[in-house]
This record gives structure tokens, sequence and C-alpha cells, in this order.
């Protein structure tokens, strides 16, 4: 094993990923200055609640690609083959049940956190765990998804480790800060293109050097790299198509479902259906993506074989041989590595972003805004801002405690991945489970939570014991999941398929696929979660707040009467969609969670709360449905 080959930048390359950078900045500043230049909360946290389809869902496709993804997808099939492609059958549900179930509750909540929904079905102390948890998991990973990628480009090229570090953060930083989610959509739209066209500028010359794709696909079915279907049902085993096609399913409900970056998109479409539409059109985009990234890993093994860089010592780890194989076969053409650069990096500025984005958020309107009613408009704005700027410089700490942390660092890459299971199961218990109180949604929560840390601590310190795999935890062996932010660090778990007895027992456990982590812990969070509220005594109908619980049966029992399907469900009916809402997102006379009503909106407000004062005198709601006015008016 020799030292790692460094190859090195030439100016067009520097300019390149330069123009990344300022084009990224530009976009905020344009935003920044704009429109209503950020001077609300909703503005600045929910882009006025003014977004189309298209946009929405090119920033979905560019929060779930990231670096991590970049690098890792091609390794993976580079090492082990096509099964990981059988990922993208597990899209479908995965989106499928977010368009149709997840966005027509949290849109006619009109929500600004998801963690909003957790008070309105649960109580205060359920919402706030959730806030807590998220907020755990992201600031874990911002470091480390700006470390990886600058760490992997200066193994390989020399390029400056913390020079790229700082100018991501701070560039992040700035057009997330100045320009708010509007900035951060569009600026994911920008670098979405810049991914696929360094994507496709790799395959493209890559397969043109090794003779053609017809060519790339005889080395590629010679060297065992086209997998067949693989229909073992063992939960143990990495990668099977029940592992990737209904593992998978989970993953992509913990990250479209309930993760508040992907949410926080949603709730800023125009209206419901555009929402809805973003989730469908991100579903052949998704598909394209993973695509590319197979294609990119089946090139390499016709350019290197089994022979791979990393056996021969040219880099250290998996991670460092996509980047490797770019500059090998973009040696004799100036820009095109930095092509490929401003694409990893784009993939990683997205994440970032709508990480420092999404984390503002919650932290407004879970942690701050409920105890401080009496915020003004302006006050909310800039401490929101304030909030970006913050999570933006404790990202850049983070990155620095992630090169210090060695191996532990996996350790907190497979904490960060553990979280995500466990949040979808206390959404998925509030949102099909009429019965479910709020003991029985913290108690779940609790054992989802510990039984991922035990299982994850477990199987990390079990392969802890075996020095022959280290490396290959070390290595993060193909990090494959496509940059999921509530996932995509569980690839850390991923290890060598070596010669070893069938595990049993607590081992068994330990030795679950990555993929089933999360269909696992949410599991948990929910059969405890039941058993918990009907011992402590399940809510009724009549205390649920209406909208908050979604009709399972009744959808499923369309041809009924209406009346056998009131006999045989327990429903609280969705609200009806809001209308279309072109001008203004609160044409609604609704006040925000500060008190304070927009101004051409006022006098309308005003009016309105004359007249509920008078109504209220006179006539007696219900207690369930005077409660959930009560509480949606709080948090909304």
């Amino acid at each position: 094993m020799g030292d790692v080959v460094q190859m090195h930048f030439s100016t067009p390359d520097y300019v390149i990923f330069a123009l990344l950078l300022v084009a990224s900045t530009c976009i905020g500043l344009f935003y920044a200055l704009s429109g209503g230049r950020q001077r609300t909360t909703q503005e600045f946290l929910l882009a006025d609640r003014s977004m189309s389809c298209l946009p929405v869902s090119l920033s979905l496709l560019a929060t779930f690609q990231s670096a991590v993804a970049i690098l890792g997808v091609p390794s993976e099939i580079y090492t082990y083959g096509t099964q990981y492609w059988f990922l993208g059958v597990s899209y479908f549900l995965g989106l499928l049940v977010p368009a149709h179930v997840f966005i027509p509750v949290f849109y006619r909540l009109r929500l600004t956190s998801a963690y909003e929904y957790l008070e309105l079905r649960f109580n205060k102390t359920v919402r706030i765990m959730g806030t807590v948890t998220f907020i755990f998991q992201m600031v874990i990973y911002m470091g480390v998804v700006l470390y990886a990628p600058a760490l992997a480009l200066n193994a390989v090229t020399g390029f400056d480790l913390w020079g790229a570090v700082l100018a991501m953060g701070l560039v992040c930083t700035l057009y997330t800060t100045l320009g708010g989610l509007k900035a951060v959509i569009w600026t994911d739209v920008f670098q979405t293109i810049v991914m696929f066209a360094g994507q496709l500028a790799v395959i493209i010359v890559g397969a043109h050097q090794a003779g053609g794709m017809g060519e790339v696909w005889r080395k590629a079915i010679n060297g065992s790299r086209i997998a067949s279907l693989d229909l073992n049902p063992d939960p143990t085993e990495r990668h099977t198509f029940w592992t990737l096609g209904v593992g998978g399913v989970f993953l992509m409900l913990a990250l479209y479902g309930v993760n508040q970056a992907q949410v926080q998109r949603y709730l800023s479409s125009r209206t419901e259906r555009e929402a809805v539409m973003s989730c469908y059109v991100v579903f052949p985009c998704q598909q394209v993506v993973l695509c590319l990234g197979c294609l990119m890993g089946l090139v390499m093994f016709a350019r290197y074989g089994e022979d791979s860089p990393l056996d021969k010592g040219y880099v250290k780890t998996n991670d460092q041989m996509v980047l490797y194989f770019v500059m090998d076969v973009f040696r004799d053409l100036p820009g095109l590595p930095g092509l490929f650069v401003a694409c990893l990096f784009s993939g990683a500025l997205s994440t970032i972003s709508s990480a420092f984005n999404s984390l503002a958020t919650v932290t407004m309107e879970d942690l701050i805004k409920p105890y401080c009613p009496d915020m003004t408009e302006a006050k909310a704005t800039l401490l929101s801002k304030g909030l970006a700027f913050a999570y933006g410089l404790v990202c850049l700490a983070m990155a620095y405690t992630a090169s210090h942390m060695g191996s532990v660092l996996q350790a907190a890459l497979s904490i960060f991945g553990m979280v995500g299971g466990p949040l979808l199961g206390v959404f998925c218990l509030g949102m099909f489970f009429p019965c479910a109180n709020s003991t029985g949604a913290i108690v779940g929560l609790v054992a989802g939570l510990v039984m991922s840390f035990w299982i994850g601590i477990g199987h990390f310190v079990s392969r802890m014991a075996l020095p022959t795999t280290l490396p290959h935890i070390i290595n993060g062996t193909a990090m494959p999941l496509p940059g999921n932010m509530t996932t995509a660090v569980m690839t850390t778990l991923i290890t060598s398929i070596t010669a070893k007895p069938k595990p049993t027992g607590v081992q068994a456990l330990y030795n679950l696929s990555y993929l089933w982590y999360s269909a696992h812990n949410s599991t948990t969070v929910v059969i405890v979660g039941l058993i918990a509220s009907l011992l402590t005594g399940p809510m009724k109908e009549k205390d649920l707040l209406p909208g908050t619980v979604y009709p399972v049966l009744g959808n499923l029992l369309f041809f009924l009467p209406e009346r056998y399907r009131e006999i045989l469900c327990c429903v609280t009916p969705l609200p009806q969609k809001p209308k279309a809402i072109n001008t203004h997102p609160y044409q609604m006379a609704r006040k925000e969670s500060n008190g304070v009503s927009h101004p051409k909106e006022k006098e309308k407000t005003e009016e309105t709360e004359r007249e509920k004062d008078e109504d209220e005198e006179t006539a007696t709601p219900q207690p369930s449905c005077r409660l959930a006015h009560t509480l949606q008016e709080t948090a909304l």
C-alpha cells in the first residue's frame, strides 16, 4: 500500500468551483433585496407560501441528493453490483403515502413546524420532545456532511481542507440567513442542475474512454456486477429485494413524510395541490438520480475492473474512490474536474442550507414563540435570521469536532441515523390511531429511541471487537443511501461482506440490515405507544382535535354509505381544502403566534374578531371544536 496519489486542480477548475459559490450567494442576495425582503417570519421561514410545484420538487430532490450519495452510490455499485438499484421500488410508496396522507393533514392545519402537529394531537411535552430530538440529529449531521466531502477532496487533490469547509459553511450561512427559504429553494434548483451536469459529464466521458456504454455493460456482466432479483427474506442480509423495496419505504416515509426540512417545502407551496404534485414530480427525478449513480459505478468498474484504486493504495477509503476516478478520467480536460467538484459541493450546500432553515424554524416556532406571545413580527423575523446564522456557526464547529473524532465519528453518525424511525413512529401513532394518548406518545417515543440506540450502539461495539472488519467500518463502506437527512448516515453501519457464522439471539438483532432500522424503530414506537395508551385510558373521538387523525378506514371503505362509515370508523374528518391563495397566504384573517396580523388584513381581522365574540356570547360551541380553534389560533 502506497501513499494516496494526489492530483491537482487547474485554474479553470478553481474558477468553476468559485462560480458555484458566487452564484449561490447572489441568489440569496437577490431574495434578501427583493419582494418583501424577508420582513416577516412567514416570508423568511415559509417563502410566503408562494412557491410553485417545480422549484419545490427540485428542492426536495436536492435535499435528498447530498454529497454522501454522489460519493457513495457509485462506490456501492462498483463494490457490490446493482442490487442497490432496487431501492427505487421503495420510492413509489415512499412518496405516494406522504402525498395523500401527510401533506393533506399538515397543509390543512396551516402549520409552520411539523412538530406543531404533535401538540395539536397530543400535548406540548410531545411537541418539545420531537423538536429536541430533531435538533439533536441535525446538529450532528451538519458538521459531518460539510466535513466529509472536503476531506475526500483534500485527500485526492490536495485542495485546502479548511479552505473548502469555511467557503462552503460561510456561503451557505450567508444565503440562508439573508434570503430565507425562498433563497434556499432556488439555490437548490440551481445546485440540482449543477449536480446533474457533473454526473452526466463523468458518465459520458468515462463511458467514451471505456469504449462506449455497450462495452461498459459487457464488462459489468462479465464481472458479475449486474445483480438479479434476490428474494431472500432474511432481515440480516444487507441488501435484498425485501430489504430495499420494503425497508426502504420506511426510510422514504421518515424523510418525505415527517422530516421538517421536507415538510417545510410542502408548506411553502401555494396550494395543497401543488404540494402534492411536487411529490409526483420528484418521483421520476429520483429514479434518474439513482440511475446516474448506478451508471457511474458501472463506468468505474469498466475502467478499473477488480483492481480497484483502493486495493492499489491510491486512495485510503471508498469515499475517495469516486473523486479519484473523476480526476483520473478528466486529467486531460481542464475545467471538468471543477464541474464535478461543484456538483459534489452542490449536494452538500443544498443539504446544509435545508438543515439551517429547518432548525431555525423549529427553534423559533416550537421553543421560542410559545413562550414569547407578545413578540413583534419584526423582532421575530430578526431572531429567525439570527438563529439561521447561529446554526451556521454551529455547523462549522461540528465540522471541526468531526475532524478530531476518529472512529468515534462513526458512533456519532450512527446515533444520527437512529432518530428518523422513532420520529416517524410518533407521527404515525397520532395520525392513524385515534385511541393513542399523550402518555402513549411519550412512552412510545422513549421506547423507540432506547431500542434504536441499543441496536445501533450494540452493532458498533460488536464490530469494534472484530479488528479485521474495523477498517471497513471506518471507511464507511459505500455510504449508499441517497443523502437522506434522517437516515443517510445509517450507511456507516454497512460493513464488508465476510464469511461468518449465522448470528443468533441478540447478535442477530445487532446484525439487522440498516435499511430495516427505520421500520423496526417506528413499529416499536407504535406498539409500545398503543399499549401504554390502552393501559392509561385511550382517547375518545370527542376529545380529538378535528383534522389531526387521518381517516384511514373511512377512505378505504369509501363505497359504504356515510352513516355506516361513521359507525365503523372512529373518524375526525380532515378540514376541507383551503382555497387557492394567490395574493397572500393569510387572506383567512388568522393571527400568527405572536398575535400580530398582516397590516393589509388588520381591519378585516378585527371585524372578524368582533363578530366572533358576539357569536360566542349567543352560541355555545362543542368543547372539542372550541378547543381545536383555540389551539390552532395559538399555533398559527
